[in-house]
């Protein structure tokens, strides 16, 4: 006989910085409640996310009855990547108004590719065409 499946009785949904999680807030507020390691968390998310330091890293964790958990880590949102690659701190204060920065047609190829599984895109053109709207709104210019 099969084992069944776990069933996930709570779902929490939080950014965090890439190989810096802290049991300080918001992962321990957020987790503290649903009596999981909170510890055990930051260990396993810091050593899966080593090799991302210093990007925000959306993690969807599944809390289930035992207090066990399981995680699910999504790519950094396209806001930050723009950030990082324009080599801005923060976006326009006025977008469509005010440009801060420009960022290329490669550039948002390597976005698109580091969001491919997150993004609901028929092809790389279309993948481009949403993340350039992101930038757009962002006070970036789009060139190339």
């Amino acid at each position: 006989m099969a084992a069944r499946k776990k069933e996930a009785q709570h779902v929490v949904k939080l950014q965090c910085a890439g190989g810096q999680a802290t049991p300080a807030p918001p992962v321990g507020t957020a987790l503290g409640p649903h009596g999981i390691n909170i510890g055990e968390f930051v260990r396993q998310f810091n050593d899966a996310t080593k090799d991302k330091v210093g990007l925000v890293i959306p993690v969807v964790i599944s809390i289930y009855k035992d207090r066990t958990f399981s995680f699910v880590m999504k790519s950094p949102p396209a806001s930050v990547l723009l950030k990082k690659a324009a080599g801005l701190e923060k976006a326009a204060n006025l977008p469509g108004s005010e440009v801060v920065g420009t960022v290329t047609r490669a550039q948002l190829e390597e976005i698109v590719k580091i969001k491919e599984a997150d993004l609901n895109a028929s092809d790389i053109d279309a993948a481009c065409e949403i993340i350039a709207g992101t930038a757009r709104s962002m006070g970036l210019k789009v060139e190339g």
